[in-house]
């Protein structure tokens, strides 16, 4: 799991990002982040709607697998960045954490996150 300091706290901060946010879209997962100068450190969040998956069991570990992917790939994050990421399919509960880092590895890349 990723740093308290990494995560978010409250609604009014992911309005901010799906307002002003830039998003990147893969098959499974979208990718939306933007750029606060009000931070120090990157903050992330992971959306997993009930229309994925009705079970809370595979929505949390989904969760949990893409925390774990960011949480590794963190120190190549050097700016205040705000991620969301929006998970679009149950599949990504059972893909390899190889497939899964390449991935949110792309998506980061694209996005201009990873350095």
């Amino acid at each position: 799991m990723i740093l308290r300091t990494h995560r978010f706290h409250g609604h009014n901060s992911l309005n901010f990002v799906y307002a002003k946010g830039s998003s990147f879209r893969a098959s499974n997962m979208s990718l939306r982040v933007v750029l606060n100068q009000r931070r120090q450190a990157y903050r992330c969040a992971v959306v997993v709607s009930k229309k994925t998956s009705k079970s809370a069991v595979v929505r949390n570990r989904i969760r949990r697998r893409i925390f774990e992917q960011i949480r590794l790939n963190g120190e190549k994050i050097q700016k205040p960045w705000d991620i969301v990421v929006t998970v679009h399919s149950d599949q990504v509960a059972q893909v390899t954490s190889d497939e899964l880092n390449t991935t949110l590895k792309k998506l980061l890349l694209q996005a201009g996150v990873l350095e």
